[in-house]
């Protein structure tokens, strides 16, 4: 458990070197979440695999600094993608899996078109690659809990003073019209690692279309639809969902 400094702020992460010789799982989060919210997900998938383990909060979440503004431009994702390859190399780690799940999905794909040479494969959850009718009415139904529910209170428990603005700064840059135009179907096709698109049957942000946009503009896309499952399965059908991982990584493991 330790920060690193950027211009920036502070960074927290979790980074667990367990094995010589073998790659970094990077678990990358939503818009809500932090550490501390994958549970322990992430270190199961780690030593069921035999990987080295890195875990981190963005920017803005969990125990890191605080955004230096909450105001997010088109290419927010791209700029989250860059930083992960900044922290990459002042950690010099040089062979990485990428496990993203929602904004994180969407940052593992971009990093994977931008920096192929690090990234051996990667996993999304629930990723987005565009702007979808289903997504603008989860935020927004998201914002009337926040309002009228105990979810605020929920979320300070990791975020602190944080928690209005993370909440503000996704809910807000997602309804705002300028961002209906996002889109990063264009890196899709600069991805040559495996990949595993995986995503809820019930997912109240995303249709199917993310998924099977993910699976026909990359190279080498495996997905599937997990059944009983909104928009985290690695929570609501994790059992599933670990089983899913573990076999993909072995098989890339194994092929090495």
């Amino acid at each position: 458990m330790s920060k690193l400094s950027f211009p920036n702020g502070q960074i927290y992460y979790e980074y667990n070197h367990f094995f010589e010789n073998k790659p970094t799982l990077i678990f990358l989060h939503d818009s809500l979440g932090c550490v501390e919210l994958w549970r322990d997900f992430p270190h199961t998938i780690a030593l069921k695999t035999k990987c080295n383990l890195l875990v981190y909060d963005r920017f803005g979440y969990g125990k890191s600094s605080s955004f230096l503004t909450e105001k997010r431009e088109n290419n927010y994702m791209e700029l989250e993608a860059d930083f992960l390859n900044e922290l990459l190399e002042k950690l010099q780690i040089n062979e990485v899996i990428l496990f993203g799940h929602s904004d994180g999905g969407s940052i593992s794909l971009i990093a994977a078109a931008k920096y192929p040479k690090k990234i051996k494969a990667i996993i999304t959850e629930g990723a987005h690659i565009f702007v979808e009718e289903v997504t603008l009415e989860g935020v927004r139904q998201a914002k009337e809990s926040y309002r009228s529910t105990d979810l605020k209170l929920k979320l300070e428990k990791y975020h602190g003073e944080k928690t209005q603005i993370l909440f503000d700064a996704w809910t807000e840059t997602w309804l705002n019209p300028f961002f209906l135009n996002w889109n990063i179907e264009h890196f899709l096709r600069l991805i040559k690692c495996p990949t595993l698109a995986i995503q809820g049957v019930d997912d109240e942000f995303g249709s199917i279309d993310q998924v099977e946009g993910i699976e026909k503009g990359c190279q080498q896309t495996f997905f599937f639809i997990i059944p009983n499952a909104k928009h985290s399965p690695h929570k609501e059908a994790r059992e599933l969902t670990e089983l899913l991982v573990v076999d993909f990584l072995r098989k890339i493991l194994n092929n090495s």
